[in-house]
């Protein structure tokens, strides 16, 4: 509370159940994988009066892992994005998935920052698309390299984790 110029992100993944909160403690949110969610946070932050800034998480490549859009399914899903004007959207959130060659990395990384610059020269009235959240410790030198605004740094910074 006594450092009012630190703007907080949530990284993780976010349950339906957890919005409110996550509202009332972070500024950004990188992890808005489903229209559904997208539509809960922009009927809480009306509650709420607050209007956060957002990345849509997208799968570039096909992983059971990771939560998020494939890009047709986020095509889709556009039209009803940009009805919804409590989010400030702003761009897109990509992880790789595990097992990918440096040159794939590279290529995925492209291909994310190619389909925001598609998505928004379609000119949306509430999609900004201009920010990339792309990037970890492991390929954050990729990511900037093809336009990443926003990089997601733990173990370089805090080291690796402790396995049970």
């Amino acid at each position: 509370a006594d450092l009012p110029d630190i703007h907080w992100h949530l990284i993780g993944h976010l349950q339906g159940n957890k919005v409110r909160k996550a509202l009332q403690l972070f500024d950004w949110i990188h992890s808005v994988d489903s229209l559904k969610l997208a539509q809960q946070i922009d009927r809480i932050s009306s509650e709420l009066n607050l209007r956060p800034k957002v990345y849509l998480q997208v799968k570039i490549l096909p992983d059971a892992a990771k939560y998020g859009w494939m890009v047709p399914e986020l095509q889709i899903d556009l039209p009803e994005l940009n009805q919804l004007e409590q989010l400030d959207i702003r761009g897109l959130m990509v992880i790789p998935p595990m097992g990918l060659t440096n040159p794939e990395t590279q290529q995925l990384f492209h291909q994310a920052r190619e389909l925001k610059e598609e998505i928004r020269q379609q000119e949306w009235a509430n999609l900004r698309m201009s920010e990339l959240s792309m990037g970890m410790s492991n390929d954050y030198r990729y990511a900037i390299i093809a336009g990443s605004t926003a990089i997601r740094l733990g173990s370089v910074v805090f080291g690796d984790r402790i396995k049970d």
